[in-house]
């Protein structure tokens, strides 16, 4: 089975409200239809960078997000995920306030992770910033995760 890292802002639309603009709304709509019909074709993971991110903001809002990742597997944030997301970061590839975003394609890179699935177009789902990521986890030794947003993950199954 494939691997998948949900990344925060996948948590996130998954518990919001539904949102009243009308992209938000979208999102949030894909993210739980991804989740009821693609969710148990992958091996879903998060890590500490998820856990404490959900930890945050509005009080009920930081419980229906960790209601969700407390079932899902964590991946180890070890000191090499986090020398990988020294060099993102470094690379010039993301702004130091980036870093978590950094951490998170690290973590998922050192665990071998197929995907990473996020509504973060700024700095993970972005087709520029990807193809450098590619290139500076190459250069560590490792295999950049393919990031995109739930949508892209869809499977077809309407086959005609």
């Amino acid at each position: 089975m494939e691997s998948v890292y949900l990344e925060t802002s996948f948590i996130s639309y998954l518990v919001a409200l539904p949102s009243r603009d009308l992209v938000i709304a979208a999102h949030q709509q894909i993210t739980s239809e991804w989740w009821n019909t693609q969710r148990g074709k992958f091996d879903c993971f998060i890590s500490q960078f998820v856990i404490d991110e959900a930890s945050m903001g509005d009080q009920e809002e930081r419980r229906r997000r960790l209601e969700i990742v407390k079932n899902l597997n964590a991946l180890e944030v070890t000191a090499e995920a986090e020398r990988l997301a020294g060099h993102i970061v470094k690379s010039g590839i993301m702004p130091q306030k980036a870093m978590n975003d950094a951490a998170h394609i690290a973590v998922a890179a050192i665990h071998g992770i197929g995907y990473i699935l996020t509504w973060n177009c700024r700095h993970l789902a972005n087709a520029h910033i990807l193809k450098k990521v590619r290139a500076v986890c190459l250069e560590n030794g490792y295999q950049a995760p393919d990031i995109c947003t739930p949508e892209e993950l869809m499977e077809d199954n309407d086959n005609g």
